[in-house]
């Protein structure tokens, strides 16, 4: 198996694995913020906040990194303060794990979102008028009840984040071992004479990851699910 993929294509696995784990984690608690304040409250300003939030879906992925190189980048509005406390995104894994988990946060806050406009109402408001506080019957009453959803979201977000090349590429590049994600690493092969099944292979494991994410997020929802159901 080690002699099937070239060193440089484990190389950008690791990468992708680890960009995609730290975007997933770093964006979920905002996920699950963004979703319960789009499912459950009405304010001015809402239509805005959901057209921000799926803004990624519908730009071409070049323009959200352009974005993301003109606000992060060392002389960004907010990358240049990021830059004197030794902070830099641009060009950097960190920057790609930023852009993976831009591009990957709407289908998180979708997913988690429907399954808060599944829960009744009259439940959290059942605890409330027992005298339970609103975050106390989010984390008790609310959060056990969308978790299936919580945890489709997160790897729905996984399996996009380690997909993402447009965002990733115009905003850290491509540098092998250093910002060299998959796609990245399948675009670099086929970009030279002969390449082309280093990144057929590449291709396949790609494949089988997002694969496994998917299969994975069924089978964990559908356990939770159960569990739920049966408590």
């Amino acid at each position: 198996m080690a002699d099937w993929l070239t060193p440089e294509a484990w190389q950008a696995i690791r990468l992708s694995l680890k960009v995609s784990l730290w975007a997933t984690l770093a964006s979920l608690p905002f996920g699950i913020l963004v979703a319960y304040i789009l499912a459950r409250w009405r304010f001015p300003g809402h239509g805005l906040l959901n057209g921000l939030v799926h803004l990624p879906l519908v730009l071409p992925p070049v323009v959200t990194g352009y974005l993301l190189l003109l606000t992060f980048g060392r002389r960004g509005w907010v990358g240049q303060w990021l830059d004197q406390v030794g902070i830099v995104l641009a060009f950097r894994w960190t920057g790609a794990a930023l852009a993976a988990a831009i591009m990957a946060f709407p289908l998180m806050v979708r997913a988690i979102r429907l399954s808060v406009e599944a829960v009744d109402p009259r439940l959290e408001q059942a605890a409330s008028t027992l005298g339970a506080s609103r975050p106390w019957v989010f984390l008790t009453v609310t959060l056990p009840l969308i978790l299936p959803g919580i945890l489709a979201g997160a790897i729905l977000a996984f399996a996009k984040a380690m997909g993402d090349f447009g965002a990733t590429i115009t905003f850290v590049s491509n540098i092998p071992g250093q910002t060299q994600t998959v796609p990245s690493a399948i675009y670099a092969f086929l970009q030279v004479p002969g390449g082309e099944s280093a990144a057929a292979r590449l291709v396949l494991a790609a494949i089988a990851v997002a694969l496994g994410a998917l299969f994975l997020s069924e089978w964990l929802s559908r356990a939770v699910a159960r569990r739920i159901g049966g408590a």
